[in-house]
């Protein structure tokens, strides 16, 4: 059956032909957004939502939508979804930081221009037939020092476009290497030395806990006299009430703002002062911006409904379409040794460790621990996949470490797994044949070759004779056929291992019969997802 997408807000007809190009149903319902009710009444049919800022999803709307699998932004920003409902829920969240770039950064650019021309009031003057010719003396950008704070995508532009109007440009980055700074022809500083050299401070950074209020008023106080201040990133950055107290002083030249700490913005403590340039949020409102991100927003999902890649998400690791097809018998094996391990431990899980050896250590490994953590997870949780799993352990205090090695033995690459609890630990590897099917090749340190099925049965015992014929009697008299048998021992005599593919689930009467025998220590039936 195709996947179905419901397009909530309003995107462009070349978006919406992709989705149906590549075999996806849509349901395009832009004025559906603003209508949280019916929305939460009619997300359940879908597998993917594509949105813009309108629609707020909110953990209602999640709530709702047993089969949603990916909620698609097209623009940057997602303070409109909830991620960690979404993440629970084991939906992914995308958005398109590229798209809207050049459009963010040239109206950052404008809007300095028109701060330091006073372009819009000297405009409101003259169209209301004065000449106030005198009234608005500007400044030029040439040679001045700009001072910008996130030197990321949009910072990045905002900087080379500065550069070439022969400004000076300081930028504050803590992610901002000195060799990178050194190729962009900037100058890599701290907040404190922008502040007191910058004639024009830009901001560019996300809203996080760490950037909320970073011009705050004891930072605003610290600014050169003269500055200009210019915000197209996002709302709350600045406190505004400070910006406002600063610029009627007169220590603060002049402000341009497309972002408010409160939006839509009908009132605000900038509105009405001179020299201070508003636009409302018109940072990506371009057509090429628009139908660039509305474009992005449906290539994506289309990509991931249907091949599984995963692009620019904000709460799992990108894989792309080629690493999609490569690493799919991997993440299905790390799915499987979760999957063993989860089946395998009743006691609280305190740590995993993952050894990835030879050739799978050079692959996508975020989104093999995605894979291999949700196989764990399944037996606490049936719902839970490889967006909400590492969530999940986090909050559970579950301590996970990687180990890369390169190839070490017979094998082309392998994954070997070991968790911790308060009584035991317990170990599992893998491999991928060249068939692309997954294989069990190590348990307990015990070597083995293991075709993975559906339903398994997993036996430890001492190696005496009649193991093989005791499992395959007692399989016999209950009518269970044996698809697969393996064995493995770590010395004769000692401790032995038996993992048997069978065709339908044992139950408990036949696990009871198995350990009556005497023979076996532990008789666990195990059940993989293999389709």
């Amino acid at each position: 059956m195709a996947p179905k997408v419901l397009i909530s807000d309003k995107l462009s007809d070349a978006a919406v032909q992709i989705f149906r190009d590549r075999g996806i149903e849509v349901d395009f319902q832009p004025d559906l957004g603003k209508d949280k009710d019916k929305l939460a009444e009619v997300i359940g049919k879908y597998d993917g939502l594509a949105i813009r800022s309108a629609t707020k999803v909110t953990p209602k709307i999640l709530e709702n939508a047993p089969n949603l699998k990916v909620i698609g932004r097209a623009g940057i920003g997602t303070d409109n979804i909830d991620k960690d409902a979404a993440s629970k829920k084991g939906v992914i969240v995308m958005n398109t930081p590229f798209g809207n770039m050049i459009t963010t950064a040239e109206h950052a650019i404008a809007m300095m221009f028109a701060v330091a021309r006073q372009i819009p009031e000297a405009s409101a003057s003259t169209h209301a037939g004065k000449w106030e010719k005198s009234k608005f003396m500007g400044v030029e950008l040439t040679g001045k020092t700009l001072g910008v704070i996130g030197a990321g995508n949009i910072g990045g532009i905002v900087c080379d476009r500065a550069r070439g109007l022969k400004m000076k440009v300081v930028a504050y980055d803590p992610f901002l290497s000195e060799e990178k700074a050194a190729k962009m022809g900037v100058e890599k500083v701290e907040l404190a030395d922008l502040l007191a050299r910058a004639d024009f401070i830009t901001l560019h950074v996300p809203l996080t806990d760490q950037t909320r209020n970073i011009l705050s008023r004891e930072n605003l106080e610290k600014t050169k006299k003269g500055v200009r201040i210019i915000n197209c990133a996002r709302g709350g950055l600045v406190d505004e009430a400070a910006l406002a107290d600063l610029l009627k002083s007169g220590h603060v030249a002049g402000a341009a703002f497309d972002v408010f700490a409160e939006e839509p913005a009908t009132e605000n403590p900038l509105f009405g002062l001179p020299n201070v340039v508003c636009t409302p949020h018109l940072g990506a409102a371009t057509t090429e911006a628009q139908e660039n991100v509305a474009l992005q927003v449906a290539e994506q999902m289309a990509d991931y409904l249907l091949t599984g890649a995963v692009s620019n998400a904000l709460n799992m690791p990108s894989v792309t379409a080629e690493e999609a097809r490569v690493m799919g018998p991997w993440i299905k094996l790390a799915d499987h040794l979760g999957a063993f391990i989860g089946q395998m431990t009743d006691e609280p899980i305190k740590a995993i460790n993952i050894l990835y050896d030879g050739s799978v250590a050079e692959m996508n490994l975020e989104a093999l621990n995605c894979s291999l953590i949700a196989g764990i997870m399944k037996r606490v949780n049936p719902e839970v996949n490889m967006v909400s799993a590492p969530l999940i352990a986090k909050e559970r205090g579950i301590k996970l470490s990687t180990t890369n090695q390169g190839k070490s033995g017979a094998f082309e690459g392998y994954i070997k797994v070991t968790v911790k609890t308060e009584k035991r630990e317990r170990s599992i590897a893998g491999t991928v044949f060249s068939d692309g099917k997954p294989r069990f090749i190590q348990i307990k340190g015990i070597n083995i070759d293991a075709e993975i099925g559906r339903h398994m049965v997993y036996t430890t015992n001492e190696d005496v004779p009649g193991i093989i014929g005791t499992l395959g009697m007692t399989m016999g008299r209950n009518g269970v056929n044996i698809a697969n048998f393996t064995l493995g021992r770590a010395a004769a005599h000692g401790e032995a291992i038996a993992l048997l593919y069978v065709d339908d689930r044992i139950d408990d009467k036949v696990v009871k019969e198995l350990h009556e025998t005497g023979m076996f220590q532990q008789v666990k039936p195990l059940e993989f997802d293999v389709a």
